[in-house]
């Protein structure tokens, strides 16, 4: 018996330091997660940059550890800029697609040779060999000289140039409101590779899936510009525009260019922006977190003022998050105007500035928001895009809900109106389709952001809101880090309320079944309820007897194993088989309501009351 438990105590250790984060893997009434693996990175860049010509020449070192049980014969890298390119798989895409994206449409098809993107290998080393490499449109396939074993950690050296395209699709140059770089997925980024395999679709249109690790970036430009984004600067002295301590000399070189250095310590992307007419403001929290606003001195007044008064507000998000999912872990936020809508990265986020406050501090609310569902929670945006925009949205929703004092309106009525579309247009799709495969770019959006928000708003229907609350803080404690799958955030919430809920991830996102009850009839006493739609759910009913009063009851469907919390009389479980289900109120009954929360997507009220 000792042996056994000194072999599992020594597997949990290795497996912990293999994946270079000194966590404990066991949680309280949970096994240890001795299986799980996860690949390690470490970037070192120097980039300079040409503004004039929206050019850079790039030298990339990256230590790579395999912490998989494989042995591997290959790696790739994403190149992502050659996307904007006439010809492009993004370009037929959006050429061809029946809805396309209003800020691509036909755009990458008319790009002159200076306006593209691209990203040239021209040297690619391994421990200091040369290997066999391969560009294939915005994937480099690399042939391995030496296969890289299990535990082994390899050196890659990279000399490359590239391009910035044009601003059409979140990265680019000369922005419609005049930003001159937003420089998101930019360099050349190697490929993550999980339990299972490599993930290397082709740049299309949708977001990404990336390897953790260290980023430690040397950005050479033009002195006038202003850089913000992911990282810590850390030669403030030699930079100053903002990032000074005001007390300590500026020791700023007398050059044309400068050199700005940047570390982001275990995070799994890496994002800048510059422009020549940045503000800078920084609004420090008591709790040790600066918050970094970057945006144009050009804007009207009228978006100047929105600017300064998004700041406060985005404390309070900081702060909103931090309690309601789990606690921020750096010590530094940018938000940048920047891109061409609104998009998350480490540390920051890009979005656009001629706004409304409203709208303002809506899209910062969101984008922060995937700080955690994404960031800190790295799901494969490209295999699962519901679980970070979806969940983004609820959470940022109920932000929005609080911060701005909207008053006791529905938060998921967005939602809850877009996935009526969806089911009623009869172009939903389910949720495990890949993000680049919708038919429909509609169906994607309204799939991913509203039906994967009414998961969690209608798992507290299921559940009960007090649990969901504590199963997305326990998924945050057990998964940041990490890159959770569906079945993570599941068993989060089946740990937390003891429900059984393979049902619910099945029916929900990987079906297009709808929800239907409807009230069948009333005798006397007796009330008899029918399943119509396909997916089963339990059923809440508010009774009003004959005398005028009321009485809650609770139905839990049996592949639950259990039922929420809640004060209302608990009946026999419904087996989903039965279409019908019948039992005795205790008075003679006036009125019956299926659902009086809303929570549940039933998708035909009409037959939800009865009087």
């Amino acid at each position: 018996m000792k042996k056994i438990l000194i072999l599992v105590f020594v597997t949990t250790f290795v497996a912990s330091c293999a994946n270079k984060k000194a966590v404990s893997y066991q949680q309280k009434n949970d096994a240890p997660f001795t299986t799980y693996w996860q690949q390690h990175i470490d970037y070192a860049m120097e980039i300079d940059m040409d503004v004039e010509k929206h050019q850079y020449k790039g030298v990339q070192k990256a230590v790579y550890t395999n912490n998989s049980p494989d042995e591997l014969n290959k790696v790739y890298y994403h190149l992502y800029f050659n996307a904007f390119q006439p010809g492009s798989q993004m370009d037929v895409r959006s050429l061809n697609i029946k809805d396309p994206d209003g800020r691509v449409r036909d755009r990458i098809s008319k790009l002159n040779e200076d306006e593209i993107g691209y990203i040239k290998v021209n040297s690619l080393t391994q421990n200091g060999t040369p290997v066999s490499y391969e560009t294939v449109g915005t994937i480099l396939e690399v042939t391995l000289n030496t296969p890289i074993k299990s535990g082994e950690s390899v050196t890659f050296d990279m000399d490359f140039d590239a391009q910035v395209p044009l601003q059409i699709r979140r990265s680019g140059r000369d922005s419609k409101e005049g930003v001159a770089l937003s420089m998101s997925q930019w360099y050349p980024k190697m490929a993550e590779y999980d339990f299972e395999g490599w993930h290397t679709p082709p740049y299309i249109a949708r977001e990404f899936h990336g390897v953790w690790g260290n980023f430690d970036v040397k950005l050479t430009i033009d002195r006038n510009y202003v850089v913000g984004g992911t990282g810590y600067l850390q030669n403030p002295q030699e930079i100053g525009h903002g990032y000074e301590d005001k007390s300590k000399p500026l020791n700023v070189p007398n050059t044309n260019k400068l050199t700005w250095h940047f570390k982001a310590p275990n995070v799994h992307d890496f994002m800048w922006a510059a422009d020549p007419d940045y503000n800078h403001d920084i609004l420090r929290m008591p709790v040790g977190i600066d918050l970094h606003f970057l945006y144009k001195k050009t804007l009207d007044a009228k978006y100047l003022k929105n600017w300064k008064d998004l700041q406060e507000p985005t404390a309070e998000l900081m702060a909103y998050f931090s309690k309601n999912v789990g606690q921020y872990p750096y010590k530094q936020y940018s938000v940048i105007q920047g891109g061409d809508g609104g998009m998350e990265y480490a540390m920051s986020t890009l979005i656009t500035g001629e706004r409304s406050f409203g709208s303002l501090f809506g899209v910062t609310a969101h984008e922060m928001a995937h700080t955690w569902f994404q960031f800190l929670l790295a799901s494969n945006e490209s295999k699962h895009p519901w679980m970070d925009e979806g969940f983004t949205s609820y959470i940022s929703s109920k932000a929005s809900h609080e911060i701005l004092k909207k008053g006791d309106g529905n938060p998921n009525a967005g939602p809850n109106r877009g996935y009526n579309y969806l089911v009623n247009n009869n172009i939903e799709e389910p949720l495990t389709t890949h993000a680049d495969r919708y038919n429909l770019n509609a169906a994607y959006s309204v799939g991913s952001y509203g039906k994967g928000s009414l998961f969690l708003s209608q798992l507290e229907y299921v559940i009960g809101p007090e649990n969901v609350a504590k199963g997305l803080k326990k998924y945050f404690n057990d998964f940041s880090f990490k890159h959770p799958t569906p079945n993570d955030v599941k068993r989060s919430m089946e740990k937390v309320s003891g429900i059984h809920l393979d049902w619910y991830l099945n029916e929900w996102t990987q079906t297009t079944r709808t929800i239907d009850y409807g009230i069948k009839s009333v005798n006397g006493k007796t009330i008899t309820l029918e399943r119509i739609g396909q997916m089963p759910m339990p059923i809440d009913l508010e009774v009003t007897y004959t005398d005028g009063s009321t009485e809650s009851f609770n139905i839990p469907l049996r592949m639950m194993r259990g039922n929420k919390p809640t004060s209302a009389t608990i009946l026999e479980d419904w087996g989903w088989a039965i279409p019908t289900y019948s039992f005795e109120a205790s008075k003679v009954v006036k009125s019956v309501e299926i659902d009086k929360s809303k929570l549940m997507q039933d998708v035909n009220l009409d037959n939800n009351i009865y009087k």
